[in-house]
C-alpha cells in the first residue's frame, strides 16, 4: 500500500510523463482534464506571525470562491506520513486571522529524510501515494527556504505543490516580502526604543541581539527604525575596534549611553574569514567523505558562534571601559498576533495561491511583487538566500545618518 504506484495509476493530484522524454529532465504533462476538487496545506519549519492569515486566505478563497474542499495536514510533512489531517471548513478558519502561530503545528521534518521508528528514511513515496489515496489535487506548503527546497523535490516526484513565503527573516529569493517579517519589526523596533530609556539612565551600551538567521533585514530595518547606534549584520562583517572606536566618539560629544543592534548571525572579520574558509572546503569536496567533513566543521563554527553576542559585548567594555548589557530577543519575534501589513500580505498571497491552482500552476512559490503577486518556479527559489546587498539603500541610509556598521 505504501510502495510506488504504477504510472498508469497516478490521481488527479499529479503529473504524468510525457511519453519519450527523458527522466532527467521531468518533463510532465498536466492532466488538464479533471477539475480541482480538494486541496491540502501544511506549515513548515519556524513558525511566523501570518501563517494563520494564510491559511484562512487560501481556505476561504478555496471554499467560498471555487468551492473546494481544503484539508489540513499536522505538524508540517510529518502530518503527510503519519495520516493527521483535518478538515478546514469555515468554522475551522473563523476567527484565526489575528491569532499568532499556527493552527496545524508544524515541524522542521524533511520528506526524504524523516526519522521514523528511529530510522531515517526516504518517505517521498509515501506521501506521494497517500495524497492520492486522500484525493489531494495541490498540496500547499507554507515555509521558508527550506520548505521550498522539500517542495521542490515534492513536485519532481510528480505531486502538485505551490509554495507561499514565510519567515521573520525575509530572506526567501525571488519575492520582495515574506509573511511575518513585517511584525518582528515591529517587535524588535519596540524593544530598541525601549532600551534607550535605560541606557541613557545608567550611561550604559546595550548590545541587542536581534534574529533574522543568516540575513541581516530584521536587524537593519530594526535598528534604523529604533535609531541604534551600531548595526551589525551578517553581510558586513565587523571589526570590534572600529565600533568601540565609533562609541568613544559618541562620548566625547557627550552621548553617555550607546544601543548595539546586532543580527544572530552577524561575524566579525577573523570568524567570516574562517566561516569563508569552511565554506570553500564544502563547495569543493569531491567525495561523500569530504562533504560530510566539511559541514561537521561549519556545524562546529555554528556551536562556537552561539555566544558572539556575549563575547562581543565584553570585548566593547574593555575597549570603551563603559558598562555594558546584553539583550536577547530571542523567539519573542515570532510570537503574538500578527501586525496589519501581515496579515493582509498574507490573506493576499493566499488568495492569489487559489487563483493558481484553478490555473493548474505548480510547481511555484507565490511570490509578492509590489502591490500583486507573480508565480516564480521553484528551482528559482530553492536553496537561494536573499541577502543584504552592501550597496542596499537602508545601508547607504544608515551610513547617512551617522551609524557605524562595524566596518
Amino acid at each position: 500500500m505504501l510502495g510506488d504506484l504504477p504510472a498508469g495509476e497516478l490521481g488527479s493530484g499529479f503529473v504524468r510523463q510525457w511519453p519519450g522524454t527523458c527522466s532527467i529532465e521531468r518533463k510532465y504533462l498536466f492532466q488538464m482534464t479533471t477539475k480541482i476538487k480538494r486541496i491540502g496545506i501544511l506549515t513548515a519549519g519556524g513558525d511566523s506571525p501570518g501563517l494563520n492569515a494564510a491559511i484562512r486566505g487560501v481556505g476561504k478563497a478555496a471554499l467560498g470562491h471555487y468551492g473546494w474542499e481544503i484539508v489540513g495536514f499536522r505538524d508540517g510533512f510529518r502530518g503527510l506520513v503519519e495520516n493527521r489531517r483535518i478538515s478546514l471548513d469555515r468554522a475551522a478558519l473563523s476567527g484565526i486571522l489575528t491569532t499568532g502561530g499556527t493552527i496545524l503545528g508544524t515541524s522542521r521534518d524533511k520528506p526524504h529524510r524523516m526519522v521514523i521508528n528511529g530510522e531515517t528514511r526516504d518517505m517521498t513515496g509515501v506521501i506521494r501515494n497517500n495524497l492520492r489515496k486522500w484525493g489531494i489535487d495541490c498540496l500547499v506548503c507554507l515555509g521558508g527556504g527550506g520548505t521550498a527546497k522539500n517542495a521542490l523535490r515534492l513536485h519532481r516526484a510528480g505531486i502538485n505543490v505551490i509554495t507561499l513565503p514565510k519567515t521573520i527573516d525575509n530572506d526567501v529569493a525571488m519575492t520582495d516580502a515574506t509573511f511575518g517579517y513585517a511584525t518582528a519589526l515591529d517587535i524588535a523596533t519596540e524593544a530598541i526604543d525601549r532600551l534607550h530609556s535605560t541606557a541613557h539612565s545608567h550611561h550604559r551600551i546595550i548590545v541587542a541581539e536581534i534574529m533574522g538567521h543568516r540575513a541581516g533585514w530584521l536587524t537593519l530595518g530594526a535598528g534604523l527604525a529604533g535609531g541604534a547606534d551600531v548595526i551589525l549584520i551578517p553581510e558586513i562583517p565587523y571589526n570590534v575596534v572600529k565600533i568601540a572606536d565609533a562609541i568613544r566618539q559618541r562620548s566625547k560629544r557627550g552621548s553617555n549611553f550607546s544601543i548595539v543592534a546586532v543580527a544572530e548571525g552577524a561575524l566579525s572579520r577573523d570568524d567570516a574569514r574562517i566561516y569563508g574558509i569552511a565554506q570553500k572546503k564544502l563547495d569543493r569536496a569531491a567525495t561523500l567523505n569530504g562533504k560530510i567533513e566539511a559541514k561537521h566543521e561549519i556545524a562546529a563554527l555554528d556551536v562556537r558562534h552561539q555566544g558572539n553576542t556575549l563575547r562581543l559585548a565584553a570585548q566593547l567594555e574593555e575597549l570603551t571601559h563603559l558598562e555594558s548589557r546584553v539583550t536577547i530577543l530571542g523567539h519573542v519575534q515570532r510570537g503574538g498576533t500578527p501586525c496589519a501589513a501581515d496579515r493582509m500580505l498574507a490573506t493576499r498571497l493566499g488568495t492569489a495561491c487559489a487563483d493558481l491552482i484553478n490555473e493548474r500552476r505548480f510547481g511555484v512559490m507565490v511570490a509578492a511583487r509590489g502591490d500583486d503577486t507573480e508565480p516564480v518556479p521553484l528551482d528559482k527559489v530553492a536553496g537561494k538566500l536573499k541577502s543584504v546587498p552592501r550597496d542596499h539603500s537602508l545601508v547607504e541610509t544608515a551610513r547617512r545618518v551617522g551609524t557605524c556598521l562595524g566596518d
